[in-house]
Formats: structure tokens, C-alpha cells, sequence
């Protein structure tokens, strides 16, 4: 059975980990402050403990924690601790300024993404993105009148793509690959568009992506 660490307490993080163990993996979750999530714990029985330590534990991880804050979580999982894994990266650039017109700012620019920032910094880990441009509410199981919701996704790794592709699979979705690292470029993006009408119509939970294929 793949051990999934999942590297962030928030709503995302606590949304994948419980669809994780629901498909069968043993899952555990990490916070710098692992007290936090005792409640979820004991409603779940997923284990939480501190960053180095569910790393260290994982076969594969999720990172789910802010952008901003995304390299120094890999940091203090341990690059040791990363090393050869798949990390399944849901980041986007997002920065703490408000969105201008419905439209989220970044921190990156049009030829430039975070998880190739996070990729370099930890040549070790085997990023593929995905998960990044859609609500925690719709990440695992949505339902869409039968129509599978597409997750674009990307990395540079053959096998974490393929791997990260059956988990894409088995929370609900139709996985569309779209290349190497280098795609993060246009997929992280993806969240600008998502959550616009979110804040101009107050809809966040009734959308998600769909590919159209010939």
C-alpha cells in the first residue's frame, strides 16, 4: 500500500488526505503546529505529525500548503526526505494583494511557473502539478451529471506522472497530461480563471474544467 504524506493542514489538505485514505492509502498529515489537527485525527485515524516527519515516513507526498510558503514547507520536510518521491505540488503563485477585478495576482510571470521555481530548488523530487485549479469542495468524487471533470496536469518524471494520473483517476477525473514542468506555465494560471466567478458572482463550489476531445 503507497504511504501518501500530505504537507499542509488547510482546507485542501485536509480534503485530499481524507480522499486518499477513502481510496485506500495509508495517509498521514503534517502542520508545523501538528496539534491542530487532532480533531481530524480522531474523526479519521489519519496520523498527523510535523513536516520531517511525514516526509520521512511517505512513499508520495501532496504539498498543499500556500505558494508562498510552498519552498520553505519542502524545506522543512527535509530535502533528504523528498528525495526520489512523487510530489504531487496543488501550489499556485498566489500573492496576499487583493485580486484586480475578479483576477488573482501572482508572483510568477507568463514564462515562469512555481513548481518549476519548486523543481529546481529540489532536483530530487519528482513534482507533477495538478489539483491547483479547483476547490478543495470538488476535489474528490465531483459530481457533474456523469460528465468526469477534467485535471490538467504536468511534470517532468514519466512514472510520477503515470502515478499521480491513477490517483487524478481514482478521486474522479478525467487526467489530461499535458507535458513537462514547463506546462505549469499555462496550467497553474488555471486558478486565475477558476475562481473568477467566485469573486464577481459569488460561485465557488458549481465549476470545474472539462476537456473537449475529437
Amino acid at each position: 500500500m503507497t504511504k501518501f504524506g500530505v504537507l499542509g493542514s488547510g482546507e485542501v489538505g485536509q480534503t485530499l488526505a481524507r480522499g486518499l485514505r477513502e481510496k485506500g492509502y495509508d495517509v498521514r498529515i503534517a502542520s508545523r503546529t501538528p496539534g491542530k489537527l487532532a480533531d481530524l485525527s480522531q474523526a479519521t485515524g489519519i496520523l498527523a505529525g510535523t513536516l520531517g516527519e511525514v516526509a520521512r515516513w511517505a512513499d508520495s507526498l501532496v504539498l498543499a500548503v500556500l505558494g508562498r510558503a510552498a519552498e520553505d514547507a519542502l524545506s522543512q520536510a527535509g530535502r533528504a526526505n523528498l528525495e526520489g518521491k512523487l510530489v504531487i505540488d496543488t501550489t499556485d503563485p498566489i500573492t496576499d494583494e487583493e485580486p484586480v477585478d475578479g483576477v488573482l495576482r501572482f508572483f510568477t510571470g507568463p514564462n515562469s511557473s512555481l513548481m518549476e521555481r519548486l523543481q529546481a530548488a529540489f532536483p530530487g523530487a519528482r513534482f507533477v502539478k495538478a489539483f491547483n485549479s479547483v476547490g478543495a469542495d470538488l476535489m474528490v468524487d465531483p459530481q457533474f451529471g456523469g460528465i468526469r471533470p477534467t485535471m490538467f496536469y504536468c511534470g517532468n518524471d514519466p512514472d510520477a506522472k503515470a502515478a499521480a494520473a491513477r490517483v487524478i483517476e481514482q478521486l474522479g477525473w478525467e487526467a489530461a497530461d499535458m507535458g513537462t514542468a514547463v506546462a505549469a506555465r499555462a496550467i497553474e494560471p488555471l486558478a486565475q480563471l477558476w475562481c473568477i466567478p467566485g469573486f464577481l458572482e459569488g460561485s465557488w463550489a458549481g465549476h470545474a474544467f472539462h476537456l473537449l476531445r475529437r
